[in-house]
């Protein structure tokens, strides 16, 4: 049976990834072809925006420059991290009252705005937010649709194949440090940390390290003066799924620094969080925390620990801690990712007509099928497989031992 959609919401929700923009845009496109007399708006600052009433409509000429969206990073229409269920901090915030429900008050907005099917981007916390929201209309009887789409740079959300905007993020991961590396020629016994983000997952950090590989592997070198691809090269992954036996570590990469005079490491901005948790903790320190109850990894700098861990077992002059998050997830959908967008917001409006809610996306449990999977079924902190054949042959192609990545944390 076929939903009549009158109007429709959209919002992005949590940090950025480079594919907020394509997806509105898509979104837009794929309305105006399937519907173009159905109203839609967007709602400013993702769920805080909901809360507040304030939302943006798209007009007729926004409609016809839906392509414009595509061509940018970011979000145009903002984004915010707001947890509906956690009411002790929306009222804080000052986004309800007093005894107010968050959940309620996003709802009986949603019917105010004469909203028929919301459309939520976001990672694992956007897309359950959008499950406690979506069970909370369905169990109070209001007749709306989420169906949310998969957005994550650490492509770490259960059970979905791909998120949307990983791809690239790894891509400009790569860029960026292909112009960072170069800072080994600055001095001598150079340590040189890339700080790759991924709270739980290591999949950016390992796919931006084979894509960094890759650009290398295309480049030209003159080892007799000194330019060589070995002191270009990756020479450690440290993710949060590897075990650390930094002792073992640091005898291999003490000879790479002697040899090369540098040494080059991807570190995920989760890998060992917990031990430098433990310790921040045992000297009294209080460790910061989002409203997901999440570590605020900007304030633990796990690159900084690495270096301090590492720089002097090396006998390294100097360490530089270089941090590509900010830069790649901001950056505009490549084309691997704008099809897969584009494929998931045309299936997201399938299913909004359908009047069947979920998160759009390749289900690796039905077969890799795309399709809305059911919000139950979302969760985050999907570890990556270490025993992925192009990660196992990264690891031995830069002489890293399998023995450091054999104790899963997940």
């Amino acid at each position: 049976m076929k939903k009549n959609v009158k109007k429709v919401g959209i919002l992005t929700a949590g940090g950025l990834a480079p594919c907020l923009s394509a997806s509105i845009g898509y979104l837009i496109e794929t309305y105006t072809r399937k519907a173009p007399e159905a109203e839609i708006i967007c709602y400013v600052n993702g769920y805080m925006g909901l809360l507040q009433g304030n939302s943006l409509k798209v007009t007729p000429e926004v409609r016809k420059n839906w392509k414009a969206f595509v061509e940018h990073g970011g979000s145009p229409i903002g984004n915010s991290r707001v947890k509906l269920t956690n009411v002790k901090d929306c009222v804080k915030r000052g986004l309800v009252k007093e005894g107010q429900d968050p959940q309620k008050v996003a709802a009986d907005q949603l019917v105010k705005d004469g909203v028929d099917v919301l459309h939520t981007i976001g990672g694992d916390d956007t897309n359950t937010a959008a499950a406690d929201l979506a069970k909370f209309l369905k169990t109070n009887n209001y007749d709306l649709t989420v169906v949310g789409m998969p957005k994550t740079i650490d492509n770490d959300v259960i059970p979905i194949r791909q998120s949307l905007g990983a791809w690239t993020a790894a891509e400009e991961g790569a860029h960026y440090f292909a112009n960072v590396v170069a800072e080994h020629n600055a001095n001598p016994r150079m340590l040189i940390i890339h700080e790759v983000m991924g709270r739980n997952c290591g999949w950016l950090t390992a796919a931006t390290a084979a894509e960094y590989r890759k650009l290398i592997a295309e480049m030209n070198f003159v080892p007799e003066l000194g330019l060589s691809r070995q002191r270009r090269e990756v020479h450690g992954i440290f993710i949060p799924e590897m075990a650390l036996d930094i002792k073992a570590e640091s005898a291999r990469l003490r000879k790479i620094m002697d040899q090369h005079d540098c040494v080059n490491l991807f570190v995920s901005e989760g890998a060992c969080v917990s031990s430098i948790v433990a310790e921040l903790e045992s000297r009294g320190e209080e460790v910061p925390r989002d409203a997901f109850g999440h570590v605020r990894l900007d304030k633990v700098n796990v690159g900084a620990w690495f270096a301090k861990q590492f720089a002097e077992m090396l006998g390294a002059e100097k360490t530089l801690v270089q941090k590509s998050g900010y830069y790649s997830r901001a950056a505009a959908a490549n084309s691997a990712d704008r099809k897969l967008i584009k494929r998931c917001a045309v299936k997201a409006v399938q299913y909004a007509f359908a009047g069947k809610g979920g998160v759009v996306g390749e289900d690796e449990e039905r077969g890799g099928k795309l399709r809305a999977v059911e919000f139950e079924r979302i969760k985050g902190g999907k570890p990556f497989n270490i025993q992925t054949d192009w990660f196992v042959r990264t690891l031995q192609e830069i002489g890293q031992p399998m023995g450091a990545a054999v104790e899963v944390k997940h």
